[in-house]
């Protein structure tokens, strides 16, 4: 009770109120851009040839505008947009006209789940277990060309990395695909061809992502790590003949890992909109590419629909890592 009490309906109140705000900014700063969907798309049609006398176009405006969620003051327009969202109704894209948001959004997330969960988990592996390494023999040789390697790569921004690896590897070496998520005109199936072809498209991506984050989780560890080194209980553990191995595995390496995880949940949003971008530099079929052609064109239910699943994904997480934290560190209790 007392853990239900002091941390967790206050944490929930938290966890919904972030929600909230966040969704009802989702909801106003695409309203604030200059520019104008019903009057995208009526000019598209007529772009296309369309022949649209001016009754026929009042009437595609007043229709359209009620399509689109539009009709009314902005506050009608909150309302009705909750109202929507309790429903799971986003509505119609307007750049895509008339596939609804929910079915672009099913389309393009497990791209990125695959490829943000995929990467994310091997970056913090590896970055852990060579930071630890790393600043327990912090005198070796590898430990030096290891930290000077990372000091190259982390300052790094995500596109300019991306695309050193998409002119080395896509255009120069020509060794892997420079766009897409698959081959043009490849059915999804569960062949070892199909399964081949999406792991060749989605290794530049991957390793951007896996390269930059692990440099960064190397860093850290490795700096926690050299002050858990010169701990007592280290050194206790050295002065009683305790094996070398028992004392990274047992006592620096676990000890400098719970920093990590806090670290984890902070930097759960700048994960994932390093894979957004990583997504627009290889036009990767995720929502990172969704999200960027629905800026482009003000496409105000997309921005929304993808906003908003964002927001409640890594608000969501944060909340998991907080909560099951006591588990990787026994000293910690909601109490």
């Amino acid at each position: 009770m007392i853990f239900i009490k002091r941390y967790l309906i206050p944490r929930l109140i938290q966890y919904f109120l972030v929600i909230f705000v966040g969704i009802t900014a989702v909801f106003l700063i695409p309203r604030a851009l200059p520019t104008d969907p019903v009057g995208r798309t009526i000019s598209q049609l007529e772009a296309r040839g369309s022949t649209l006398d001016p009754g026929t176009i009042d009437e595609m405006i007043e229709d359209l505008t009620e399509l689109y969620g539009l009709e009314g003051s902005t506050l009608d327009q909150y309302k009705a947009f909750w109202i929507r969202l309790f429903q799971g109704d986003f509505g119609v894209s307007f750049f895509q006209f008339p596939t609804p948001v929910n079915q672009m959004i099913r389309t393009a997330m497990p791209w990125t789940l695959g490829l943000l969960v995929t990467t994310t988990a091997i970056a913090w592996t590896l970055g852990i277990l060579l930071g630890g390494l790393a600043g327990y023999f912090n005198r070796t040789r590898w430990s030096r060309a290891l930290d000077a390697g990372a000091m190259i790569i982390r300052p790094m921004p995500y596109y300019i990395f991306a695309f050193a690896l998409l002119l080395l590897f896509g255009y120069v070496l020509r060794w892997f695909p420079i766009a897409g998520g698959t081959d043009i005109g490849r059915q999804p199936s569960f062949s070892s061809a199909y399964i081949y072809d999406v792991l060749r498209h989605a290794f530049l991506p991957a390793l951007s992502l896996i390269l930059l984050g692990t440099t960064a989780w190397f860093q850290t560890m490795k700096l926690v790590v050299q002050n858990v080194n010169s701990a007592d209980y280290v050194q206790y553990a050295k002065m009683g003949g305790v094996h070398e191995s028992k004392i990274v595995s047992r006592y620096v390496i676990r000890n400098g890992m719970l920093p990590q995880i806090t670290a984890l949940a902070l930097l759960v949003g700048q994960i994932f909109s390093g894979a957004l971008i990583v997504e627009i530099v290889f036009s990767y079929p995720g929502i990172g590419t969704l999200l960027y052609n629905a800026i482009l064109t003000g496409d105000y239910n997309l921005i929304m629909g993808i906003t908003v699943f964002s927001i409640v994904g890594i608000t969501t997480a944060i909340l998991i890592i907080d909560l099951t934290y006591p588990l990787f560190d026994p000293r910690i209790r909601y109490s």
